[in-house]
């Protein structure tokens, strides 16, 4: 065997133990999200269909809210993997407190946005009079829970980019089991109903987000960095989430169509497609997890000044994505008569959903390239094309999944126009990726 053939089996290797390393643990973390909102479908399934129904308008809406300032993980984990790889750690942690405070302010203006607004919010997304007053309640309760899942988004891109994917693993198990725990006891055993579902998991995610702030509080004191709160590194991390804030607010545009969407063409439709969100939402942070690991690898690349080395890893992530999903979408396939069931007793729901379910495991490999070279692109920094390819995909999307009521086509059609979405993101991403302009070096970009 030559050399030279060895080198490249060898950096393959390398990149498999680092990509494994880190998005193992990522993955236990990622999907604590989904898994909350699964466990709240399945135990306010039971309750009847309108309960279902009504927590599939709040959930998306919750999400949304939660989701459109997922930049303070995903931009936290590119700056601060940079500085790692520039070797300033004191540096890479005082921007990881800044994004922490940001989180805080944040979370206190969405409560005051969402708790007056809560009724009209439920009502402008469709809700029948039926599932109304379910999301209603469950949406101002939830609300509460917002500032600390922010908190957890901040914290948990610090460490990320510090390259630690473990604590946010063993937080996010401890938090599944809070939750569950919780939702069974005060939905089930205190007969709060679905009022009982949105306090469990408010409690939850208040513990997950005392653990994160007692690690990184640690981590901060250990290396000397500031915990009081800076206008400037404040401003700094709000600006370079712009790009991102943007794009996630694109993301959560289509998403919110496809739910409204689905709420008009009736209360199966809904319920099941809140059942299917949860399980794409799931198999989106099972491949997002590799993603996770790109913007660790990349960040810290880049920040090193290795454009070799960037290029091979996200090569080698694309691999493993189209892999994953191939997986993926066998799993969904085999496993739909086990899995709705856990939902729902509605034979209603469950015709609705089969063959949507195909068109989702179908979509799995398009997926996988689609979520792991988002991750690469953003652990690069390059939020501005991230942005505008959004808005394009939002474009083309919006169009085709509101004719969907209008050609009276069901559930499974608008799965498919979720399908074209993802292909459309595919395209964009993957032309960024062959231009190399995403390839900036250095501590900061």
């Amino acid at each position: 065997m030559t050399q030279a053939s060895a080198t490249p089996r060898a950096t393959r290797r390398q990149h498999d133990r680092e990509i494994v390393a880190l998005a193992v643990p990522a993955f236990g973390a990622l999907v604590a999200e989904p898994l909350f909102v699964m466990v709240d479908s399945a135990i306010v399934g039971h309750l009847g269909t309108a309960q279902l129904a009504g927590l599939g308008i709040a959930s998306a809406l919750l999400t949304t809210a939660v989701s459109v300032f997922v930049f303070l993980a995903y931009a936290t984990t590119a700056a601060v993997a940079r500085r790692v790889g520039a070797g300033d750690l004191q540096a890479a942690i005082r921007q990881g407190m800044d994004g922490i405070w940001l989180a805080l302010l944040l979370g206190a203006a969405v409560i005051a946005t969402v708790l007056p607004t809560a009724p009209s919010i439920v009502e402008l997304f469709g809700a029948s009079d039926t599932a109304a007053p379910y999301a209603t309640t469950y949406l101002r309760i939830s609300a509460l829970g917002i500032p600390a899942m922010l908190v957890v988004l901040a914290s948990t891109g610090v460490l990320r980019g510090l390259q630690d994917t473990k604590t946010p693993l063993y937080v996010a198990i401890a938090g599944f089991v809070a939750n569950a725990v919780l939702n069974a006891g005060l939905v089930y055993g205190a007969d709060l109903g679905i009022a009982g579902s949105a306090w469990g998991t408010v409690i939850a995610q208040c513990g997950m987000a005392a653990a994160y702030l007692v690690v990184v509080v640690r981590g901060a004191r250990r290396h000397g960095a500031s915990l009081r709160p800076d206008a400037a590194g404040i401003r700094t991390s709000a600006q370079a989430g712009v790009p991102l804030l943007v794009r996630t607010l694109s993301l959560r545009a289509i998403l919110m169509i496809a739910t409204a969407v689905a709420a008009r063409l009736g209360d199966a439709d809904i319920a099941a497609h809140q059942i299917i969100l949860s399980l794409w939402s799931l198999l989106a942070f099972a491949l997002d997890a590799i993603a996770i690991a790109g913007q660790a690898i990349i960040g810290r690349y880049l920040g090193a000044g290795d454009t070799e080395g960037a290029r091979q890893a996200c090569r080698r992530m694309v691999e493993w994505g189209i892999a994953v999903g191939v997986l993926l979408g066998g799993l969904v396939v085999l496993s739909r008569p086990l899995f709705l069931p856990l939902f729902t007793s509605d034979s209603a729901v469950s015709d609705t959903a089969l063959p949507a379910l195909v068109i989702v495991a179908l979509s799995q490999p398009i997926c996988g390239v689609v979520f792991v070279l988002d991750g690469v692109l953003m652990g690069a920094g390059d939020g501005p094309y991230l942005a505008w390819a959004m808005v394009i995909t939002l474009a083309v999307f919006a169009p085709v999944a509101l004719l969907v009521p209008a050609l009276n086509g069901g559930l499974t059609a608008l799965w498919a126009a979720m399908t074209l979405m993802m292909v459309i993101r595919m395209l964009t991403l993957w032309l960024r990726t062959r231009s190399g302009r995403w390839l900036v070096t250095g501590a900061t970009r």
